[in-house]
């Protein structure tokens, strides 16, 4: 996956200038997952402050999802689902891929339903091209194709590359925090 990423930002004297352009250094391929890539392009904390401090806030990160108010891009490929039937597929090793390299998005997804997960975030899902299903909790699936938008409000969700050719996808990250339990929605 090859993302260019143009990041702006302040000289000492208060000037715009460009601080960075070129490839996503937060790029990962899966080995255990044929064609399975994300990139992370930035993420900000709850408050971002401006003028932004230097640095790149994705180097040495292992999380993907934001903390309360802070966002994170994500652009993700999707194979087709038909990748993890395939001969030699091993999902033992395609979650311990997942597990080591998106830890916190790791451990949202449920064991007994693949795929299903639900983050503490308010996602704006972007299809890039290809299709891609979207499956809610009642079983109800969606078909995506580029261009069409997902506002996904921390529900509980799968996604589902039923086509034969890789789906892209970008995901605009914010997180939230969730009502106690018995709280009005």
């Amino acid at each position: 996956m090859h993302i260019r990423r143009v990041v702006t930002g302040h000289d000492d004297s208060g000037r715009s200038v460009l601080l960075y352009d070129g490839p996503t250094p937060r790029t990962v391929a899966f080995q255990s997952i044929p064609g399975h890539a994300f990139a992370q392009v930035w993420t900000t904390p709850g408050s971002p402050v401006l003028p932004a401090s230097g640095g790149d806030p994705t180097e040495g990160q292992t999380n993907l999802l934001p903390p309360a108010g802070g966002t994170s891009l994500l652009i993700v490929t999707f194979p087709p689902d038909s990748t993890m039937a395939a001969p030699g597929f091993d999902p033992a090793a395609a979650g311990e891929e997942c597990i080591a390299r998106m830890p916190d998005l790791a451990s949202t997804f449920e064991p007994d339903c693949p795929g299903m997960h639900t983050t503490d975030t308010v996602d704006y899902a972007i299809v890039l091209s290809g299709e891609i299903w979207l499956e809610v909790d009642d079983g109800k699936e969606t078909l995506l194709r580029p261009t069409d938008v997902v506002v996904q409000q921390g529900t509980r969700h799968a996604w589902r590359n039923k086509s034969q050719v890789p789906a892209l996808v970008a995901f605009f990250m914010i997180g939230a925090s969730r009502a106690k339990s018995g709280a009005a929605l």
